[in-house]
């Protein structure tokens, strides 16, 4: 199975990213549906059964406090007029991130650069790129602050209509 480590948003932030992504510019692509909005911790890519047991057990041991984080800025990768992703920056997850790392330093290797980013819409196509940055630039993104509870284990199936995401263990954290 297709997994990765994320957290999820609350519902009032969940309004906000929307309200954001009705405010992109003109875009021939697709806008992340709300209820598949999340933030990847890491990505862990196709496992076996046996490995996903191994995974829960190792990601039970970990020990956080729950913290707060924020949303605080909108981004653009993509070199070209095509294949491009519309993201959001998430800050104060790093913590987490390397405890996830820690974890699973016997299984996986360590994410060489974490940047806590939400896509919020993939682009197959723009007129121009110039005009398409300079109109996100003038999109105003208020600072959101969430506290974070919780962390998922997630299974991802790809299908025709897009990516479902399936919960295989949620994590709690003091």
């Amino acid at each position: 199975m297709r997994t990765f480590i994320s957290i999820k948003f609350p519902p009032k932030i969940l309004m906000e990213i929307k309200e954001i992504q009705d405010k992109l510019p003109e875009f021939l692509g697709k806008k992340t549906e709300i209820q598949n909005l999340h933030l990847t911790l890491k990505f862990l890519g196709e496992i076996s059964f046996e490995n996903v047991e191994k995974i829960k057990s190792k990601l039970s041991k970990i020990n956080l406090s729950k913290f707060e984080a924020e949303i605080s800025n909108l981004g653009f990768f993509g070199k070209s007029r095509e294949k491009s992703i519309i993201w959001l920056g998430v800050t104060n997850c790093e913590n987490i991130q390397e405890e996830i790392d820690k974890s699973l330093e016997e299984l996986y290797e360590k994410e060489r650069r974490f940047m806590g980013h939400l896509t919020i819409a993939r682009l197959k196509k723009i007129a121009s790129k110039k005009k398409f940055i300079e109109d996100l630039k003038k999109i105003k993104i208020p600072k959101l602050f969430f506290v974070v509870d919780k962390f998922y284990l997630m299974e991802s199936n790809l299908k025709k209509n897009g990516p479902e995401y399936r919960v295989i263990e949620e994590y709690n954290l003091k």
